[in-house]
Formats: structure tokens, sequence, C-alpha cells
């Protein structure tokens, strides 16, 4: 392990935030309110249920609201909704939506099941001939089925094993269909929908319903980053050989403090060159967003980001956010603690040189596998130097044995750290062994603050 301390410098005190409220809860809150107002609308539709056609007809019915409505919550959660993204972090939506569409995914399978078995106890026939009579002859159907069939097929792609050796791009542009699946099931839904065809209330209900979620996808993803490229026409200014696989990519533009991209955050860079254009990243700002200027600091992990070091200057950009939530709203304590992993020091050191704090109340830590991998490191120094922020770098042995981030190590390195608001940002096994040496050292999960960028 390296340290570097800085020189104590005489300055004010900083009195610590206040707690900034996450929207999370209230949201989770509204989202199970919306659930129990579709279930309530099956409840006033439905009378006595007798037999056993009754009984998976109903259970068909309800699957297929909830599922209607779980439709209406993952094209929500893919607009990027400001207050989502920047409130609760686009990290832990990312997790909703995934969460979600297998929840949605199971509904799908169990409301084509009930119904189509129920139909068929019904009518006495089979489940095969009853299908085949549903889906060609009923109204609308054809087009629910193939909607039904794109979001089966998106679920598949977008399953853990499948996206594995899949393609980033693939997958992106696959899963676009869900906008697809979703406004042909939706027509389906109002043709056939028994709590829909004789009540206009529960009919409004469900316009409105899908109207909202139509019109954030519109504004959030298609008008607002209009407008922002439109005001800003960012461009490639210069591009900075940091270490052997790191760059920084520096942007200018117009009117940039009208973007209120904060330290912390990053946006989703869009470089209009050949062989990038197809594909939009997110990276973070690597440091606090000056009125001329951006930054992001990025490691060749691929083939997008290693064409990223052949960038020309005046390459036009399509940039959309910012978005993220790893900002200073989150701190509630005097002191703070930023441990980075890799390329992820990006965002932490943008909060480095932000961060309002008195000297010896702001530590960097710094894990990467060699002193050649150590980007940023002369700005970081001097940057520590000028605070009287303290700066750790722990850093692999002689012989190449990556050392563990336990608990005595933090304790030693930091040792007030369970006193200690912490920033967290690196590769996932990284993160989830910092996260448990840090409950380990007695730091609340509360004060533990991540923003994951695996999306």
């Amino acid at each position: 392990m390296t340290t570097t301390y800085g020189p104590r410098q005489a300055r004010h005190a900083v009195a610590p935030p206040g707690r900034r409220r996450s929207p999370a809860g209230p949201v989770l809150a509204l989202g199970w309110a919306g659930a129990a107002a579709v279930l309530a609308l099956w409840w006033q539709d439905t009378g006595a249920v007798v037999g056993t056609a009754d009984w998976l007809i109903g259970a068909g019915r309800i699957a297929g609201l909830l599922c209607g409505y779980t439709c209406v919550l993952l094209v929500g959660l893919m607009a990027r909704v400001p207050v989502l993204e920047q409130g609760v972090g686009s990290d832990r939506v990312a997790r909703w939506h995934a969460a979600l569409g297998r929840y949605t995914v199971c509904l799908l399978l169990a409301h084509v099941t009930l119904i189509l078995w129920g139909y068929a106890v019904q009518a006495h026939t089979g489940v095969v001939g009853e299908t085949t009579t549903v889906v060609l002859t009923y109204p609308d159907m054809l087009k629910g089925t193939i909607g039904g069939a794109l979001l089966i097929a998106v679920g598949v792609v977008s399953a853990r094993a499948v996206r594995r050796r899949v393609r980033y791009e693939t997958w992106y542009y696959l899963h676009l269909l869900t906008y697809l699946a979703v406004f042909l099931a939706f027509w389906h839904q109002l043709a056939l929908g028994a709590d829909f065809s004789s009540h206009p209330l529960a009919r409004g209900f469900w316009y409105a319903l899908y109207g909202a979620a139509a019109a954030a996808v519109l504004w959030y993803r298609v008008a607002a980053p209009l407008r922002l490229n439109l005001r800003h026409r960012l461009r490639v200014a210069q591009v900075v050989q940091e270490t052997p696989e790191v760059v920084s990519v520096i942007v200018r533009g117009e009117r940039l403090p009208r973007l209120a991209a904060r330290p912390g955050q990053f946006l989703r860079w869009r470089f209009l060159a050949p062989g990038l254009w197809w594909t939009a990243s997110p990276y973070s700002l690597s440091t606090a967003p000056r009125p001329d200027l951006l930054r992001i600091t990025v490691k060749a992990v691929g083939d997008h980001s290693a064409a990223l070091a052949r960038l020309r200057p005046g390459t036009r950009i399509w940039a959309e956010g910012p978005y993220g939530a790893l900002t200073a709203d989150r701190r509630t304590r005097q002191k703070v603690l930023l441990l980075a992993g890799g390329v992820g020091v990006t965002p932490l050191r943008a909060l480095f040189e932000s961060l309002p704090a008195r000297p010896g109340d702001l530590t960097l830590i710094y894990r990467a596998r060699t002193a050649g991998d150590l980007a940023l490191r002369g700005e970081l120094e001097a940057i520590a130097r000028s605070r009287g922020a303290r700066l750790h770098y722990l850093l692999n042995e002689a012989d190449g044995r990556s050392p563990r981030l336990t608990a005595d190590f933090l304790g030693a390195a930091v040792p007030d750290v369970a006193e200690h608001d912490v920033y967290l940002c690196g590769p996932p096994g990284m993160a989830r062994a910092s996260y448990e040496a840090l409950r380990s050292a007695g730091v609340p999960a509360r004060h533990i603050h991540h923003e994951s960028f695996e999306l």
C-alpha cells in the first residue's frame, strides 16, 4: 500500500449536510397501490366463481391484468425519468426493470395458460383446438399473440445465461422490441378484457396509464436528448492517453452550465464516428464539469471502448443525460471515504475534487493492479495536496498476488471509518468485497453509496 498525505491547510469548517430523502420508498408504494387498484378492477367486475372453468378463467384474468400493469411499469422504467435516474440511481432502476421483466413474463405465461385451459374446459374441447380458435377468431387476438411472443423473446434474450453470450448492442436493439410488444398487447387488452369492454372508467384508467408511460418515453428518450444535443452541440476536443489502457476524452460544447451535470454523474455517449455511432455507452465524468468542457476517462475493455483512443478532434457527439445518483446529495456525514477500483476512480475523482470538506475529513482509497494502472494519478495527488486530503493506493504484491480489502485494512487506513460516509465505485467483485468489509468495519448500510454501470 502506498500512502500520500496532503498538507493540512487552514480552512473553514464544513457543516455536514442534511439527508436528502430518496424517492425509492414513495415510488415503490405508488407501484403497489397501482397493483391494488388493478386487482380492484377484477374484484368489482367478478360475480360468483363456480366450477373449474370459472376458477381457471378468473385466475387467468388476474394474471392478465397484472401483466398489463407491469408492462406499463416496464416502459416507465425504460423512460429514464430524471426523478428515478438521479434520485434512486440508474443501477437500482435497472435492477427493478430486470426483476419486473421476469415477473411480467411469468404473469404472461400464467395468463395464456390459465385462460386457454379455462376456455377449453368451458367449451369441452382440447386446449390445442381452443388455442387455434382464440388466436384466429377473437378480435385483436393475433396482435396480442405477436406482442406476447415478442415479450417472451425479449425475456429470453435478457436472461443472464443468454445475455452473457450476446453482444451488448444486439441485446440493446432487441430489447427495444418491448415497446412494440406492449403496443400490440394494449389493443388486445381493451378488445377482449372483460374489465374494460363495458366499463368506461376502467377503460379511461387504462388509457391514462399507458398514455403516461408513452408520454414519458417520448419526452425523456426522444425530445429531451434532441433538445440537449441541439443546445450544446458537443464535440471531441482532445484525446489524452492516461495509461496504456486508459484514455481521457475532453469534450467541448455550448452553454454547458445549462446541462446541469454534477460530479459523480454520467452520460450516455454516442460518438458519431465510423464504427461507433450505433451504440451509446455510459461513461462517468472524470472531472467536475466546467463552463467550457466536460471530460470522461475510459478503460479499453472491448472494441468500442478501445476505439475511443482513435477519436479525432471535432468528432460530433450525441449524448443523453446526465444520469446517476452518486452525487454530493447522498452525503450525510462530515467525513467521507471514496473507495475506487480500477477505472471506477473516474466519478470519485470528480467528487474528490469537489466535495466540501475540512483537511483530513476526505479520504480516497484507490485499488489497482500496478502503479502503471493508476489512471489520473498525478491529478489525484495534486488534489490531495491542495485540499489536505488523504490518498491511499492499494496495489498487487510484487509476486502479483492481489491483497484483500478487509475490515482490518480499512481500520488501519482509516481508523474512524465507521464515522464516514462511503462512496464506492469499481468492478462488481471488488464492490461486493468492499461492501462486506465496510459492513464488518461498522459502517451502516445507509452510509454506503454505490452505483454500478453494469446495465
